[in-house]
């Protein structure tokens, strides 16, 4: 696949989020030039002028207004009437490629000092409370070359917000009796990171790049890099606000606001704001020393890894083709070189039973140098024939240099690319304005929406430019495996790794290359229909199928979700049936993956995932050619050929996944254990790995058998279809499928209630830090019970937040709030640790909970009437994009919300919670059984399916 930059290093403060990756991945393609100004537009502010406007979708109904303040700071404005909640980013030009030698971490360090007070808000929880209240998140991070704040808010509060957020780039106190503390915090970020992956890779990727080159140091920091300075120097809080003065400038400050209000009161907002910045005249750091140092290459790398994953990349330095973004070279090579249909180079060594995942792209771009990757993820035998991998993939390069640069290759790119501008949902008004903050640092104002998506026509020689980099002698190959025995370490993460010769004897590429033919399942009738439901309605009901359909035309798109669960009675019954249902669907996917990689290029999606009640088979994608993507799924999964080499390769991977679980972030693991716990069914995955080792070939092929002869089948179709269109496909799968089991022989989803017999829990890890996960159930599933958890979770998370983490030090990854397991509520308290033992952070725990319960006996109904109303309009927030619509209704149907309106019905009853009612529900919550996950370094896992059997349903309520 294609696989395009991920420029980000460090992510930072109370909640990573999840998306971020993704955003980043996808829509942040750096570069070189600048937004310029148009014409001189006087503006009703002395301080700002108005700038070139965006080129935007034509299916994009918000209004933009782009600023350049006199001090230098770039924003832009975005008005979107329809937006629940406001956003805001603010790109800083600076980051970890910018910190002094002798104080790596330093430009993450700042980040997180900036959230401890400001003049005008002194208070270290002033913003955080703040957001909180108001039903808001927020984060940061700090990467090479960029640190992005952001937050979103109620945008009746966003003015407040604002005067707390500009304050950051103002007035920071730097505050001193906050200095150890937050090195602490920084420390305890860098330890919960110092097993993964894909950071140890990094650190020995530094240690063979150019040391010259800044993005090549240690960007987290730790209380080594950041202890006190000697007596004499100046001290660290010196350095940190001497940094902050000679970096934090508003000419390398571009900042988003997307929000409902109107663009002159944004204008006003952010010019009453933030044109104090200081103006120093600085300009956006260039690096110009090269990432690999000429002369040092061919060379080969070998790296121990964590967890039992083999992967090996091919990389070659090349020029940042961020200045090339309206041509895109590299994604025209990426595109062929990562292509996974036949004849591609994935396909090719898929079947030999040598990769089980490749990816092609530019990474370590530093806006000037950047590397190309190609990387195999492999299999036990590909790890041991890693020089017939390369000779294929060279086989490839060269395949293209011969017969594959040709026009209409980039033509059909090009066209899918605006296909997807056109029809361009947004997502939530976060991410839209942390992708615009950090387009706008790289891109010209009218193409901050349009660069990534922009190709302006096919340039032979631009792009044979870049294939000339491709070559043997250019190479840097880096393979990681749990088996390799290091000569050396590396210095921040602690992986052993070593040089190795280039071979000498060129190996024979594997025979069967193809270039992709052109691509059969691009749209062509894109016509947007006028239809439009308020909630989904059942259009078919019959023994053992019932349909549900709702056109929504909202998102301006003409494409469709469609989600099918298919229903056995015995789907999770026992770990070996849990084990065949993904297996399943694991071999549906897998067995198609080539014949539809075309497909997904065009923008026609396919999921199968097993699940508690059997397989769902998610198809999203453009209404036009969808039917063709959704009988050929159908066909496979009834006649198609299960063979050994598909079944040995999809059970590969299931194991690989569940072998390496134990290597996962510990406080994913605690919740995991939980759920393992007081869900029910719902097998732990030692045991799931366990029974995989039995599993047959030909007990695949008859779980098949077994499974479609014992099916319900419930369906949902939402998009830009009419009740015919979807009556006809939905009855088409139901005869492929011919369902009979009736809605009361599948079992469902049951959350068990707590009780004093449950021991403390330790979940099955191999990590080095301590854990605590408490968990308070509410007594029953009504919505009253939901609703007072829900505000109490709104109450708890700043205050257990502020004390636990901030003042406490207990650990970078803190947190409490509403935890509900489906509709069962509960709060979760959580603190990890890489110093405490969770003796220790249990007393923490304890004592904080003592003293919140005299914060609730202060709280009156006006105190308490902001988090209200933050938990109302948070159930409440709108859909950002037609999946994440059809997702949600999805799960209400699922869990028997027919009406789809459980929601609404939660949000008002939020609105009716009073502060007598937690002070009463409080002491309930601290005297029934609580659940305790707990781990320090040494501690054997429990067997959580044992000791959980004998818990009982958490009983519903009528409401």
């Amino acid at each position: 696949m294609s696989n395009p930059r991920l420029p980000l290093h460090c992510l930072s403060r109370q909640r990573p989020l999840p998306w971020l990756a993704t955003l980043l991945l996808g829509l942040s393609l750096p570069a070189l030039s600048q937004a310029q100004p148009a014409d001189d537009t006087s503006a009703s502010e002395e301080a700002v002028e108005e700038v070139v406007h965006p080129h935007v979708s034509p299916h994009d109904s918000r209004d933009y207004r782009v600023l350049k303040l006199d001090n230098g700071l770039t924003a832009l404005l975005v008005s979107d009437p329809e937006a629940d909640q406001a956003a805001v980013s603010m790109n800083v030009g600076v980051g970890s490629a910018q910190d002094p030698d002798d104080l790596a971490g330093l430009a993450h360090f700042l980040e997180h000092m900036l959230f401890l007070g400001t003049e005008p808000y002194p208070e270290a929880d002033a913003y955080q409370g703040y957001l909180q209240r108001h039903g808001g998140t927020h984060n940061a991070f700090t990467a090479p070359q960029d640190t992005n704040y952001f937050f979103d808010i109620e945008p009746e509060a966003l003015p407040g917000a604002l005067d707390r957020f500009s304050q950051f780039f103002l007035s920071p106190l730097f505050n001193p009796e906050k200095l150890e503390s937050e090195r602490n915090i920084v420390h305890s970020e860098y330890m919960s990171r110092i097993r993964d992956d894909g950071r140890r890779e990094n650190d020995v990727l530094n240690e063979v790049l150019n040391d010259e080159n800044p993005t090549t140091g240690f960007s987290v920091g730790s209380r080594e890099t950041l202890a006190d300075r000697p007596e004499g120097e100046p001290t660290l809080r010196e350095r940190v606000i001497d940094f902050y003065q000679h970096h934090y400038d508003a000419n390398v400050m571009h900042l988003a606001v997307v929000a409902p209000q109107s663009l002159d009161a944004l204008e006003t907002m952010v010019t009453e704001r933030f044109a104090g910045i200081a103006d120093r005249g600085l300009e956006r750091p260039v690096i110009e020393e090269p990432l690999i140092e000429e002369g040092s290459l061919p060379l080969y790398v070998r790296l121990k890894s964590v967890r039992d994953s083999r992967h090996v990349s091919f990389m070659f330095p090349i020029p940042d083709p961020l200045r090339h973004y309206r041509h895109k070279p590299a994604e025209y090579l990426s595109h062929l070189l990562g292509h996974e249909g036949d004849g591609s180079l994935y396909s090719i060594l898929r079947e030999a039973g040598l990769a089980d995942g490749l990816s092609a792209g530019v990474g370590r771009g530093d806006e000037r140098h950047a590397l190309f990757t190609v990387r195999v993820s492999l299999t036990p035998d590909g790890a041991e024939r890693i020089d017939e991998i390369q000779a294929t993939l060279f086989a490839a390069i060269e395949q293209i240099r011969d017969q594959g640069l040709e026009a209409w290759r980039y033509d059909e790119q090009a066209q899918l690319a605006e296909q997807q501008f056109r029809f361009q949902q947004h997502g939530s008004a976060l991410q839209s304005a942390m992708r615009l903050a950090m387009n706008l640092a790289r891109f010209p104002v009218e193409d901050v929406q349009y660069a990534a998506y922009r190709m302006e026509g096919f340039d032979r020689g631009l792009i044979e430019e870049y294939l000339d980099a491709l070559r043997p002698e250019s190479l840097l190959r880096v393979y990681s495996g749990p088996e390799v025995e290091g000569e050396r370490t590396s210095p921040w993460f602690d992986t052993p790794w070593r040089e190795v010769e280039p071979g000498t004897d060129a190996a024979e590429p594997l025979a069967g290359l193809a270039l992709p033919a052109p691509n059969p399942f691009i749209a062509e009738d894109v016509t947007l229909l006028d239809v439009q439901s308020e909630r989904p309605s059942q259009l078919l009901e019959a023994p053992g199928f019932e349909l549900w359909h709702m056109a929504d035309s909202s998102f301006n798109t003409p494409k469709v979700e469609w989600r099918f669960s298919l229903q056995n009675p015995k789907a999770s019954s026992d770990p070996r049936h849990a084990v065949l249902a993904d297996l399943l669907a694991g071999w549906l996917d897998d067995s198609l993956n080539e014949e539809f990689y075309a497909a997904r290029l065009a923008g026609h999606d396919v999921d199968a995932y097993a699940h508690a009640r059997g397989i769902t088979l998610a198809f999203s994608g453009w209404r036009d050619r969808q039917d063709r993507v959704m009988r050929r799924t159908l066909e496979q999964l009834i006649e198609g050929e299960i063979d050994t080499a598909n079944f040995e390769r999809v059970r590969y991977r299931l194991q690989r996944e569940w072998r390496n679980a134990p290597q996962a972030a510990l406080f994913r693991q605690g919740h995991r254990t939980l759920t393992e716990a007081l869900m029910r069914p719902h097998w732990p995955t030692q045991r799931l790995l366990e029974a995989s080792r039995e599993l047959t070939v030909e007990d695949l092929r008859e779980f098949r058998e077994q499974f479609l002869d014992e099916l319900r089948l419930q369906a949902l179709a939402v998009g830009n279809l009419d009740a015919e269109l979807a009556r006809r496909e939905g009855r088409l799968v139901a005869e492929m499928l011919a369902p009979t089991q009736p809605k009361e022989a599948i079992p469902d989803l049951v959350p068990l209630r707590v009780d004093d017999d449950l021991p403390t829990l330790h979940p099955h890890t191999t990590r080095e830090e301590s854990l605590v996960l408490r968990y308070l159930q509410g007594n029953d599933r009504s919505l009253d019970t939901q609703a007072r958890l829900s505000v109490l979770g709104q109450v708890i998370d700043t205050p257990f937040y502020q004390r636990l983490r901030t003042e406490e030090q207990l650990g970078y990854v803190v947190n409490a709030g509403y935890s509900p397991l489906i509709d069962a509520p509960g709060l979760s308290l959580l603190v990890q640790s890489p110093d405490a033992t969770s003796d220790e952070i249990q007393a923490h725990i304890d004592a904080f909970l003592a003293d919140f319960g005299q914060r609730l006996a202060a709280m009156n109904d006006a105190d308490l009437a902001p988090y209200r109303q933050a938990v109302h309009d948070t159930l409440l927030q709108r859909d950002t994009s037609l999946s994440e619509r059809t997702n949600r209704l999805w799960r209400a149907l699922s869990f028997g919300d027919t009406d789809f309106d459980r929601r609404e019905l939660l949000a008002q009853r939020v609105l009716t919670v009073t502060a007598d009612d937690l002070r009463q529900t409080w002491p309930g919550l601290l005297e029934t059984a609580i659940a305790t996950v707990a781990y320090d370094p040494g501690d054997e896992p429990s067997d959580v399916a044992a000791l959980a059997r004998h818990l009982e349903p958490l009983p519903e309520a009528d409401d």
